[in-house]
């Protein structure tokens, strides 16, 4: 019976059919040409202009792109007889499923909009957004991309990134790097302090003003625990952050410091 339907449709409509296949699928790949053409056009103006920022910038491109995409598929389903109206009944048919994932979608795009306005990052700063740490590459219509330090491109929906707390640490000019060192018991915290303090200061890109905090943070039953937090500029806080554990080996290495052993608790007898 489905074998008949086939070859009776085939006889019938299957030239037809293919003439507007072939046709569709030209359609789609010209289109596609064109919108890369459009987009790339577009880009290109904005990069000469420097009136509109990067982020701003990927973030009209992505509206210009889905908005055409839209208008080709639509196009696409003329060809095969699939008017608008018969498109948006379809649609409105599809039930609670699809209006579900639409509302999340919406809501990924409303925060979107928000977020160029508030802009509370744009592309190329440092943030924690969304439980993703790294550089934002891209704020897209639906999903903020970002780079993490370990060259993961990563996307989080715009609704997840806009609802949690955003951490950028490219906004201040400064950033402080958060280091400790351990000293023995028989050390002199004091003595300790006024060693590391020129040898921190020495450091290439540490800030003068504010100066390096070197303080006793607390107690540990091997020794005092110091806090070692100098300032710099948020390109060069990875290149202070292991200059300084180097320099405090350095330093406690020159001065003959023991290495804090962890202390043999006695045997229950």
């Amino acid at each position: 019976m489905y074998v008949e339907t086939v070859i009776n449709f085939l006889s019938t409509q299957g030239v037809d059919f293919a003439l507007k296949l072939l046709g569709a699928l030209a359609a789609w790949i010209i289109g596609r040409w064109v919108i890369s053409l459009v987009v790339k056009a577009f880009n290109g103006v904005v990069s000469r202009g420097h009136k509109i920022d990067a982020t701003l910038a990927k973030y009209l491109s992505s509206i210009i792109s889905v908005v055409l995409t839209i208008v080709l598929v639509l196009a696409v389903l003329d060809i095969f007889g699939v008017r608008t109206t018969s498109f948006a009944a379809l649609l409105a048919g599809a039930g609670l499923a699809i209006g579900a994932a639409w509302s999340g979608l919406l809501g990924h795009f409303a925060a979107g909009v928000f977020m160029q306005v508030l802009r509370p990052f744009k592309v190329g700063d440092f943030v924690q957004a969304g439980g993703v740490t790294g550089t934002v590459h891209e704020v897209g219509l639906f999903g903020t991309t970002i780079v993490t330090p370990d060259n993961v491109m990563t996307i989080v929906g715009n609704n997840k990134v806009f609802s949690e707390s955003i951490q950028n640490y490219s906004t201040l000019p400064h950033r402080r790097v958060d280091c400790s060192a351990k000293v023995d018991n028989s050390v002199s915290p004091t003595d300790a302090i006024a060693r590391l303090k020129p040898a921190i200061a020495a450091i290439p890109n540490v800030l003068a003003s504010p100066a390096p905090d070197i303080e006793i943070m607390g107690f540990t039953p091997e020794g005092p625990l110091l806090c070692v937090r100098p300032y710099t500029h948020n390109d060069h806080y990875w290149q202070v952050y292991f200059d300084t554990h180097k320099a405090v080996v350095a330093t406690f290495g020159a001065a003959g410091y023991p290495v804090p052993e962890t202390p043999i608790a006695p045997r229950n007898r």
